[in-house]
């Protein structure tokens, strides 16, 4: 699904995996409150899809009528969505242990504030460069954090998806310490968002990541969908969600609308006479300015010697009365 807004054009695209049978993911985009949400279910059976389902209708109900600030908010509607999740499961068998991890953007106007808990993602693309701004509260990902593993031995560990902060095992406040965890930074309309579950980044780095992302040419349904084919490609042994959200002027450096760009750019130093900053051709000689000017003096002098020795010549003929012969 796609929508769109002056300030940002935003998608989702999600998919069971190739090894599971029911995909437990929940993605909820609301472009005119710029509300974003990516939850991914943990549980057995049906319950991690009732606990994401849970926080989903939650976080929508409690944003819709905060009138705080945005951490605040934020706060308030991720312990509403944890303290519903327990009470439903302690009320039925069947749901007994369920509960969910998420992410949550809220942007208003240049800023976006993140609330976070777990091992799904959110990620920031600017300037041909990408920034993992959620950490991993697993024990895994902290480690992968701190820089004692690798991103590839993060990805490829056996406890890879192992959590030690949820939403819904336990009753919370907003404000505990150790619960939710919120973030917030500036959001340039040239920037991009990703949200992700884990499915996705267990099965792709950030740089293929980051490929993806960088042939963005205005179609934001285009990035999703193709980030989670290429996490099914990989292997797609989970569930798979991406939210893609760009600024109104974000253009992956990769697409084609961004090669023609640099092309009309380049065109436009030409005329403006900054030659020094165009790029040439493989043996195109390139003259400076300071070597147009010698250039052109070195015409002058050439020309003007030549001129006085026709003159000269033409000076002799005259004393001997000489004619110039015809043409």
């Amino acid at each position: 699904m796609t929508s769109k807004t002056l300030e940002w054009r935003s998608a989702t695209a999600s998919d069971a995996g190739r090894m599971r049978s029911e995909n437990q993911d929940r993605a909820y985009a609301d472009d005119e409150r710029g509300i974003f949400l990516l939850v991914d279910g943990l549980g057995g059976h049906a319950a991690g899809g009732r606990a994401a389902d849970i926080a989903v209708e939650a976080v929508r109900h409690e944003l819709a009528g905060a009138d705080c600030k945005a951490p605040a908010r934020i706060r308030r509607a991720i312990a509403a969505a944890n303290n519903r999740i327990f009470e439903e499961a302690a009320s039925n068998e069947l749901w007994r242990g369920m509960a969910c991890v998420l992410t949550l953007a809220v942007i208003e106007g240049d800023k976006v504030t993140v609330g976070h808990v777990g091992d799904s993602r959110l990620y920031l693309t600017w300037n041909g460069a990408i920034r993992k701004l959620t950490p991993d509260h697993s024990p895994v990902g902290e480690r992968e954090d701190a820089g004692e593993l690798t991103e590839a031995e993060a990805m490829a560990h056996p406890r890879r998806h192992e959590v030690f902060r949820d939403v819904g095992s336990r009753r919370r406040e907003p404000d505990e310490e150790d619960f939710i965890e919120v973030k917030e930074f500036l959001f340039k309309p040239d920037a991009a968002i990703l949200l992700c579950s884990d499915g996705l980044t267990d099965r792709l780095t950030s740089s293929e990541i980051l490929e993806i992302i960088e042939g963005y040419e205005g179609d934001p349904a285009r990035v999703a969908g193709e980030l989670v084919d290429a996490a099914n490609a990989a292997g797609g042994d989970d569930n798979i969600t991406a939210i893609f959200v760009a600024g109104s002027e974000f253009l992956g450096n990769a697409s084609a609308a961004a090669a023609e760009a640099r092309a009309r750019n380049a065109i436009t130093k030409a005329r403006d006479g900054d030659v020094e900053q165009v790029a040439a051709p493989p043996g195109t000689p390139v003259l400076s300015k300071a070597s147009g000017w010698f250039t052109t003096r070195a015409a002058f002098l050439i020309y003007g010697f030549v001129l006085g020795a026709v003159l000269a010549l033409a000076g002799v003929v005259a004393a001997l009365g000489l004619r110039w012969p015809k043409p």
